[in-house]
Formats: C-alpha cells, sequence, structure tokens
C-alpha cells in the first residue's frame, strides 16, 4: 500500500512538471506566432504615408515561394514589407523623378538595415529604381 501511494504521488509530480513545461512552451509559441503571423498588431497604422529607402530584388528569387506562400515573379508589381499585411496595395514613388506604381505586398523584408521596402524587378523598372539600385520612396497605403 505504502509503495502504490509513493509511485502514485511521483506519477503526480511528473505529470504536473509536463503540464508545467508544455504550457510554457505553447505560450511562447503563440507568442511568436502572433509577431510573425499578425505583424498589423506591432505597427502603428495611423499613417497611411511615409517615406523609406526602398531596393529592388528578382533574379536569385525569381519562382521561389515568398514569406506570403505564393510563387514570386519578378515581373509582377509586389514588394516585400516588414509589417504591412500581405495583400495591402500601396504606391511607391520614386522621390528623384516623381515616377509612381502601384504593389501589392507579398513578401517580408527588408532585411537590410535602413531599407524600409523591397520592390519587384517590374517595379523597380517601372519608377527607374534598377539602374541606382536603391533610392528615397515615398510610400502611400491605398489597402
Amino acid at each position: 500500500m505504502f509503495k502504490g501511494k509513493r509511485l502514485l504521488n511521483i506519477v503526480a509530480v511528473l505529470l504536473a512538471a509536463v503540464c508545467i513545461l508544455s504550457f510554457n512552451v505553447l505560450d511562447s509559441l503563440q507568442t511568436s506566432v502572433a509577431f510573425s503571423y499578425y505583424p498589423e498588431r506591432i505597427i502603428e497604422t495611423t499613417n497611411r504615408e511615409f517615406e523609406a529607402v526602398a531596393s529592388w530584388y528578382g533574379p536569385g528569387f525569381h519562382g521561389k515561394r515568398t514569406a506570403s506562400g505564393e510563387v514570386y515573379n519578378q515581373y509582377e508589381l509586389t514588394a516585400a514589407h516588414r509589417t504591412l499585411p500581405f495583400g495591402t496595395r500601396v504606391r511607391v514613388t520614386n522621390t528623384i523623378n516623381n515616377k509612381s506604381t502601384v504593389v501589392r505586398i507579398n513578401d517580408r523584408g527588408p532585411y537590410i538595415p535602413g531599407r524600409g521596402l523591397d520592390i519587384s524587378y517590374g517595379a523597380a523598372k517601372e519608377i527607374g529604381l534598377l539602374e541606382a539600385g536603391i533610392a528615397r520612396v515615398k510610400i502611400e497605403i491605398l489597402m
């Protein structure tokens, strides 16, 4: 009888430890998912217009999956932004030549410090960004 109670106590303690650890793991997973899947929760969306340094990307990513899950086509008018929700449409205007185009956010990035937007080859061609590679742009959120 004594051994049975002791074994039962050990099992109960182990079960409690597993439950506590699993809740901590689930909680940390939930937090990381909230920040990666719902980025609009961590940005201020009151400003519908802002300026940033933009660069373009294309050949090395053409045909590969974007963060949104769709296949990247460098000739489409798309862009990568760190926090704007996928599907958001923004007007990108090159502040040097005033050329603009409307792109759809379908990827995450840029991952180079100081840059706020990565646009596709097609979008870069439309606003005259291909040669320079980077430029200051005005971004207007259209939704």
